[in-house]
């Protein structure tokens, strides 16, 4: 009888371990991507390799309803959930969004830790969440070649959007715009607010007002592509230390690729959370 109960104790002690350890990775994607880019990089395959179980895509759709849809790893201790966000639209929309998506799957598992992790653009969006989500267990934020000061690329995307060359002024250069740049340069016109809220850093800025809020007390990750080959966001924006809230709070490990996500992202972010 001893015997029995010894064995009941030692399996209701391993259950209790197993929830206490159980732990959420939140995914999301930067700017002209989506949920599935995570997929398609090769990210979520090697995640579920090291023990993180693909739990499905949380969708807020644009009145905020939720629309989930499960993947086999729902049950699975260590969680990844993709949210999907509309990537063109201003950053404060995303992340109001984003807050809606954190606060379903914190519904879902009350008791779990949450670890946020964005790619590019995706990055600063779950910064701008993470300040606003006191109420929600989030112990660790990542950032994927984000552009933590922002990034030239978004200016130039805007002359794209405005400029007006003087072969071809008034609404005429819209209609050579849409002939030669199509779907393209229709996304990039929709993407105004987003490109808008990208730009470098100033004082009167979008990120330049988030890299001065006070951040939760939580580990801070960068990964960072080292040297040239990331020709949309600089190297040193990448960097959170640069933001002058975080400075000297974020470990950083340099990667020499280009700007989208590898498969070795997905390596890197179990490494980090397994430790």
């Amino acid at each position: 009888m001893k015997k029995i109960k010894k064995i009941i104790y030692t399996l209701i002690f391993l259950s209790y371990s197993s929830i206490s350890h159980a732990e959420i990775l939140v995914l999301v994607h930067g700017w002209s991507a989506n949920a599935n880019t995570w997929i398609q990089s090769g990210v979520i395959p090697t995640l579920a390799a090291n023990g993180w179980n693909n739990a499905g895509i949380v969708i807020s759709l644009p009145n905020y309803q939720i629309n989930y849809i499960p993947a086999h790893g729902e049950k699975a201790d260590n969680k990844v959930y993709r949210v999907h966000l509309p990537a063109e639209a201003p950053l404060h929309i995303q992340a109001s969004h984003l807050l809606g998506e954190l606060n379903f799957i914190h519904t879902l598992f009350p008791a779990e830790k949450i670890n946020l992790a964005g790619h590019s653009a995706g990055g600063v969006v779950a910064r701008l969440a993470l300040i606003k989500a006191s109420n929600l267990p989030i112990i660790s934020l990542i950032t994927i070649a984000s552009p933590n000061t922002g990034t030239p690329r978004a200016l130039e995307g805007l002359d794209i959007i405005e400029g007006k060359p003087f072969f071809c002024p008034g609404p005429g250069l819209d209609i050579v715009k849409t002939f030669i740049g199509g779907n393209d340069y229709r996304y990039l016109k929709s993407s105004r607010g987003a490109l808008i809220d990208l730009r470098p850093a100033t004082l009167n800025s979008l990120i330049g007002w988030l890299n001065h809020q006070q951040h939760p007390q939580i580990q801070y990750h960068s990964i960072v592509r080292q040297g040239a080959a990331d020709n949309i966001v600089p190297e040193y924006s990448q960097d959170l230390n640069r933001a002058p809230a975080l400075q000297g709070k974020a470990q950083v490990y340099l990667t020499p690729t280009d700007h989208s996500l590898k498969a070795a992202d997905g390596q890197l972010l179990a490494d980090i959370l397994n430790r």
